[in-house]
Formats: structure tokens, sequence, C-alpha cells
């Protein structure tokens, strides 16, 4: 064996090189192994000695558990970064210093990881198609729901963000039927919004939350019609008990909510930015009350009042269900000329207590109207939540009907050639009007009528003047508020009865709110 070669130990090699343990060639001012590496030499900056050392990576320490979805385990946090005082950085600006830190990736489990890959496609779903598809608007609107509503969301209004993903998993479950997933995050999340935006409600609507509580109910109306399409997957049916049609009552009651937190919360929505633009986007009313039979639908009304003296003995209650009756066939006759707008959805928003009273006791006038309802619900037959609607809840009306009915089988003949008729494009031989007249009817409404907006300021002075008359009865300030999107013929009812609001009241006074009865037949119960 050849004789072991002497090694002298160096002990002039640079910083960098000793804490790599690895040999120094001690070439000034830059050994070979820093230049070769492109770091920085404490032969050439003798000042950065104590930090060209690499240190030994630290042993990784343990978070506190951070919240999430489903509890993610803790994560490693990296070791601190040294801290170089600012006079010594300045010094090695001509060799950039590389540090370099060890950092463990985050310890995520498959179910959380799971939940997040969800959100985001979820998230992105929404903002990229489903935005798109919620209401007949304009592009403004549509921008404010794909962009300004999640941005709301983030700002901690954790009910929006959940109804936001809850619809678009509502959506998506529209063209993939067989997902499971899907199927468990649409209702997981409706269920998580519901519970907090129910909490917030209980709390009072104020400036901060105004916004998000109005946009959280819009998107449960849309989530509560959308449903309907999967209830028999989903454990439900749109049959009751005896095995008869099922009213969808609930539409009713998730759109007038929408209504009833506009009322509310105008104080703080009439300079929103985000809900005035959605509201304004949307066609004013323009209702004729007294031209019965001679609009489309005024067959509807026929023999109405042999009806009444039969059904409602009471003067007072047959004048509630009149009305009530009235008003629903004059929004269908208003959003019967101005198709593909959205103003069928009206109806659900608007119509008077006492209609939905007589609807649930499955009166046939009631169910007629509901049929023509969902007959012009067929113009919008391409959006996703509305598809099939027509012809499924007019064929389940009709079921409830006797065959033998001669009275109201003439009466129903439109929705029925709606819901079965077949084509992207209704002729206006059958639709009974010339879809191409829409639109300058809608301009000629909203230019008459300024809009939901001035509507709704009305509604708000009365509902104010009201609050501070305790003399009214209940009733009276109920039925008065329920006189919502007025008219513009109502909007100079409701003025003469403000100027009676706020003179002194007399004992035996009341404010004469039949004004609004008759002021184109607003929806009074």
């Amino acid at each position: 064996m050849p004789p072991r070669r002497s090694h002298k130990k160096s002990r002039a090699g640079c910083r960098r090189c000793k804490s790599r343990k690895i040999k120094c060639d001690e070439v000034h001012p830059r050994c070979g192994n820093c230049v070769k590496h492109g770091v920085a030499c404490d032969f050439e900056h003798p000042e950065l000695a104590e930090h060209l050392a690499i240190p030994d990576t630290p042993a990784a320490t343990t978070s506190a558990t951070s919240p999430s979805f489903c509890g993610s385990p803790a994560v490693n946090r990296a070791p601190p970064t040294p801290v170089i005082p600012a006079q010594t950085m300045a010094a090695a600006a001509e060799a950039p210093l590389k540090l370099y830190r060890h950092v463990d990736p985050p310890n995520l489990s498959n179910a959380t990881k799971n939940n997040r890959m969800m959100e985001l496609r979820l998230l992105h779903h929404y903002t990229t198609i489903t935005c798109k598809t919620l209401i007949i608007a304009d592009p403004m609107t549509e921008a404010i729901f794909r962009d300004t509503v999640p941005g709301l969301a983030f700002g901690g209004a954790n009910f929006l963000a959940d109804a936001i993903l809850a619809v678009s998993a509502l959506h998506l479950r529209s063209t993939q039927p067989q997902d499971q997933a899907l199927v468990r995050a649409s209702h997981a999340y409706m269920a998580s919004s519901l519970s907090e935006y129910s909490e917030h409600l209980s709390k009072g609507i104020n400036a901060a939350n105004a916004e998000a509580l109005f946009l959280t109910a819009t998107l449960i109306a849309f989530q509560s019609t959308a449903s309907r399409i999967f209830m028999r997957e989903d454990g439900g049916d749109t049959k009751d008990r005896s095995g008869g049609y099922t009213l969808p009552i609930s539409w009713f009651h998730s759109f007038q909510g929408v209504k009833t937190i506009v009322a509310t919360s105008w104080q703080w929505l009439r300079n929103s930015g985000i809900v005035v633009p959605i509201i304004q986007a949307q066609p004013a009313l323009d209702l004729n009350m007294n031209s019965g039979g001679a609009t489309f639908f005024g067959s509807l009304l026929d023999g109405m009042e042999e009806e009444l003296t039969k059904m409602d003995p009471d003067p007072e209650v047959q004048n509630k269900t009149r009305q009530g009756y009235q008003h629903a066939v004059a929004v269908l006759n208003w959003s019967h000329k101005i198709p593909l707008t959205g103003a069928p959805i009206v109806f659900l928003a608007t119509v008077s207590r006492r209609y939905m009273e007589v609807l649930q006791e499955r009166r046939p006038r009631a169910l007629a109207i509901l049929a023509s309802f969902f007959g012009l619900l067929k113009s919008l037959d391409s959006i996703w939540w509305l598809k099939g609607i027509a012809r499924r809840e007019v064929m389940g009306i009709l079921s409830l009907f006797d065959p033998d009915d001669q009275e109201w089988w003439s009466r129903l003949q439109w929705p029925v050639r709606m819901a079965v008729y077949d084509g992207d494009v209704i002729p206006p031989e059958i639709w009974g009007a010339d879809w191409s007249n829409g639109m300058s009817l809608l301009q000629q409404s909203n230019g008459t009528n300024g809009g939901f907006i001035s509507h709704i300021e009305i509604l708000t002075q009365i509902t104010n003047a009201m609050q501070n008359m305790s003399h009214l009865p209940m009733d009276a300030i109920t039925e008065a508020t329920e006189a919502t999107w007025q008219t513009a013929e109502a909007q100079l009812a409701a003025q003469e009865l403000m100027s009676q609001l706020q003179s002194p009241p007399r004992s035996d006074a009341q404010p004469d709110f039949t004004q609004l009865d008759t002021a184109n037949g607003l929806p009074m119960d």
C-alpha cells in the first residue's frame, strides 16, 4: 500500500467554504468556489463574515391549528430569515447575497384538498357562466353579479359567499346530474347560507349588511326556483301525499322575501351602486286594471262576481279577493307584451297575500291564472333555472281540474299550447302578440313610470310615515305597505294618502286606504 499523502488543513479559507466543508482555494478578492456559484465572499466583503455561513436547517415549528372548512391539520412554519443591517446590505450591493431557507409544504388532508378544489371549481363556474344566467339584464348588472358581488362576499359576508357557491353548484348539477359531490355541495352551502342569513335578519338590517342581505335573498329565490327541477332526485316530489300536484308556493315566499328586504332597507340601498342598477334594470310595472275582457288574459276574470258572491259572503273579503285576481291578471297582461325581459318573474314578487290564499285553496280561477303565468315562462325556457318549467307546471295544474269542466278548459288552452310548443322562437300567432313590439313598449313604460326606483321611493315614504302613526290599526298599515311596485296612477294616490298621514289625526278618523285600491288595482289585501 502506497504511503498516505500528507494533508495540510487550510485555516485561511473563506467563511462560506468552511461552513460548506469544502476546500477553499483562498484566492482573493473572491475564492474560486464563490465565483463559481455567483455568491458573495468574505474575502471581498469581510463585514459579511457572520452572515455568510449557511445555518443548519432548524427543526420545523408547529403552528396552532388554523380554522378551515374541514379543520386542516397543523402546518409547519418556515424558520425566520436572518436580519442583516441596512448598511451591511448596501455594502454588498455589487455582489447580491442569496439567502436560502427551508420551507415545509402544508400538511393538508385529502378532505381539505377536495373541499378547496370544490370551492375553486364552484367560484370559477359562477364568475364565468352562472353570473350571466341569473336575470335578464344589461351588461352593467352582469358585471355586478360577476365581479362586485363576489368581492362583497369576500369582505366578510359569509352567507352571501355560501349562497353564491350553492347556486353555482346547482347550475353545474343541471349539466352533470350524476355528480353526487355537486348534490352535497348545493345542499350544504345553501343550508349554511340560510342559517347565517336568518341570524342576520333576526339581529336587524343596517347599513353594513343591507346590500349583502338583498343579494343573498335574490340568490335564495333563484335557488328555490331551480331546486324544483331536482325534487325527485332529492327525495321529494311535485306531488302531495295523495299523489296530486303540489303547488310551488315556496317560489312566492322567496321572491316576495326580496321585495320585503328592499322595502325594509331602502334607506341604505337607495344610494347603492350595486343594488340600484340591478333594480333599475328591471321593467317597471305598467298595469291596466280596467280593461276587463278586452285584454289578452281578460277571460280569466269572466264570471268573477258570481263566484265571489258564492265563495266569499263577507263584502270585505270579496273586495280583497277581487283585487287580488284583478292585479294578478293585470301583471299577466303586462308581461305578455314584453317577453324575453324577465317580466313574468315580477308576478311572483307582486301578487297579493289574498291571491296566494285562494291559490292554496285551489280555486279554479287562481289555478288558471297560475297556469297562464307558467305559460309566460315558456319565453324564458332557454334559462337553465327556468328550463322545462312551463311544461312541467302547466301539466301539473291541469291534473287538478275536472276533465269535464267546460267552464275552465277553454281558458286553459293558451298555457297548454305554450307547454307543448317545441321550438326556440314562439311565432306571434301562437304567442298572441308580436315580440318585436316588446322593447318599444318597455321603453315607453320605463319612461312614463320612472322605473322601479320611483315606485320604491313612494312606498318607503308611506312606510316611514306609518311607523310614526301609532294610532293606525295594524291591519291598515299592513295593507298599505303591501302596495308595492306601484304604477304611475298609484303614485298620485299615494301622495294624497301621504298628506292624510301627515295631518293631525282625529280620534274617529283613519286615512282612506281605498284610494290605493282603485288606482290601477294595487294588490291590496
